[in-house]
């Protein structure tokens, strides 16, 4: 259940104009009043002999009552409560309940026998409007402030009672939505976003991993948006605004929005805020371009240690990292290769939500996760082939489970919108992993499948000596050739397989991944520095001779004592 409070008007039959008729794309259907203040309104919509001018009269009558000069200048009052997708229909019946709780809860009419006078109109078979005028019929004005909260809380409670869906409650902290006037003007353009939800999305990628206030305004000229900076008399920069080209206005006039009106962490203090470093973050710098593979490495390895953070951090320290985290995202997406482009692109647009609460970031403190961001965006788009294919399906792997660690902290603290928004980019990240990992994964799972039957009996001992309990699920895991693969890799480079794989689960549990052999294979060649995409089959093969034997499972080879597989 959505309640959405509109703007306050001072026409009250223009608005019922609006609500009884045909709607501006004919989508109005059987216009009709389910319920009013006194239950006898007249009704329009379904009495012949009823006018819109009556209902307008009689709803502005406490208004006339009152001297001229005393009559508020807007005096007319408009929300709306709408269905969430999925609920089932409410009868008129059930929609009138709905509307006079609404209207109590906001303080319309609280129900003391001399509040507004108002009606609910049902035009759609998803929601109702409610219409009010606000002066009370004791002439004085309803104490109706912060009506939208209240609207909010009750409409939890009416979900309740309704056994309808629950929505995530808010906590001030969302992005503006877009007005029905901007929502109409988009799809009169053909144009399935509306200019703010545009603008705000551009903001944010040109804000993701940008050193400096300079780099920032040159991002956004390069995304081709309209600028304007509002300067001090010292030359300083005190704020900007930001336009679409061909967004204009009825006199043909760009229309700009400031950044705060996109979101409340885009004006230019709040974006300044992340530009805050530690004394030892100052000697870091952004990699050059086309070393897209390592700047992949290097962000799954610094998603590794903000999960860590999440875990175990405090809380301003582990808001810090989750705002950074939104940019490290946003990088990965706009440099993402074309078959993880989409699914990258919605997991960031959904976290943009989970990555404000009222928790204050510890500014400072997300310098690693934002300075792996700048590498992503100056290391250029991949290619999403080769090690760089590999390294990008590690780096989705890392910030899958640190952005799940985010939604869980989120519901900790009982956010309940940013928590339900880090699940929903979660899902996407894991649609991304499994167009990224295919490729790499496959050709892993080759070179596994090709091990001597001794070397896979040994890799099977090793995990069952180093990972007992998850020793049977992992071994009867499609992928677990390709965690073969990995061990002999990282024994032939001097590892201990053992101490790895006691490693990579002593730090992250693992019981909730969808499959344990895949997570493990990235973080053990993320841990032991091995190549992502590994080796060629027929160089896999050349390495594997099928007479050697690998050493005793009791008798783990050390790092000191590497042996490679020889066929």
């Amino acid at each position: 259940m959505i309640p959405s409070i509109h703007n306050q008007g001072r026409n009250t039959a223009r608005l019922l104009a609006y609500l009884y008729g045909p709607g501006r794309r004919e989508e109005h259907i059987d216009p009709h009043l389910v319920a009013s203040f006194d239950g006898l309104a007249p009704d329009p919509g379904r009495d012949p002999s009823t006018t819109l001018a009556d209902l307008a009269q009689l709803l502005d009558e406490p208004l006339h009552l009152l001297p001229e000069d005393t009559r508020p200048t807007t005096h007319v009052w408009h929300a709306s409560v709408r269905a969430a997708p999925g609920d089932r229909p409410l009868t008129d019946a059930e929609w009138a309940d709905i509307a006079r709780r609404v209207i109590a809860a906001t303080g319309i009419d609280p129900g003391d026998g001399a509040g507004c006078r108002w009606a609910a109109v049902r035009h759609a078979d998803d929601h109702i409007h409610l219409i009010a005028t606000l002066v009370r019929e004791d002439g004085r004005r309803p104490s109706h402030h912060r009506s939208a909260k209240r609207a909010q809380t009750e409409c939890r409670q009416i979900e309740v009672d309704y056994g309808l869906y629950r929505v995530a409650a808010g906590d001030g902290t969302a992005a503006k939505r877009p007005t029905s006037a901007e929502r109409h003007k988009a799809e009169r353009r053909g144009r399935q976003r509306t200019s703010r939800e545009e603008l705000r999305e551009e903001v944010r990628r040109s804000v993701a991993g940008a050193a400096g206030e300079e780099e920032f305004f040159d991002r956004l000229a390069s995304a081709g948006l309209l600028i304007r900076r509002r300067i001090a008399p010292s030359g300083d920069t005190l704020g900007y605004t930001v336009a679409l080209p061909g967004d204009r206005n009825g006199k043909g006039e760009p229309v700009f929005y400031s950044g705060s009106k996109l979101a409340p962490d885009l004006s230019l203090p709040r974006i300044r805020e992340r530009w805050t470093q530690t004394s030892d973050d100052a000697t870091q710098q952004p990699v050059q371009p086309s070393v897209t593979g390592p700047a992949r490495r290097r962000a799954a390895g610094v998603a590794w240690q903000a999960l860590l953070v999440v875990d175990q951090g405090d809380d301003g320290v582990i808001s810090a990292q989750i705002t950074a985290t939104g940019e490290l995202l946003d990088a990965l997406a706009q440099t993402s290769a074309a078959h993880t482009r989409h699914e990258l692109q919605a997991a960031a647009t959904a976290f943009e939500r989970a990555s404000r609460s009222h928790v204050r970031a510890a500014r400072g403190h997300d310098h690693a996760l934002r300075q792996a961001a700048s590498d992503l965006v100056h290391s250029g788009p991949a290619l999403g082939r080769g090690e760089d294919g590999a390294t990008a399906a590690m780096a989705i792997d890392m910030l899958f489970f640190l952005i799940t660690a985010a939604a869980h902290w989120h519901a900790k603290k009982q956010h309940a919108q940013q928590a339900e928004a880090a699940h929903r980019a979660a899902e996407h990240l894991r649609a991304a992993y499994q167009a990224a990992a295919e490729h790499p994964m496959a050709l892993l799972n080759h070179r596994g499948r090709h091990l001597a039957p001794s070397w896979q009996r040994h890799h099977s001992a090793t995990v069952r000596h180093a990972l007992p309990e998850l020793a049977d699920r992992i071994l009867a895991e499609p992928g677990w050739p390709a965690l073969a693969a990995t061990l002999a890799d990282a024994q032939a480079a001097g590892h201990n397989p053992a101490a790895l794989l006691g490693e990579a689960t002593r730090r992250r549990e693992l019981t909730s991944a969808t499959s344990i052999s895949d997570v493990l294979v990235w973080r053990l060649r993320r841990t032991a520095d091995l190549p992502a995409y590994g080796v060629s089959a027929a160089e896999a093969h050349r390495a594997a001779p099928a007479n050697s034997q690998p050493a005793p499972a009791r008798q783990m080879p050390t790092p000191s004592t590497p042996r490679t597989p020889r066929r």
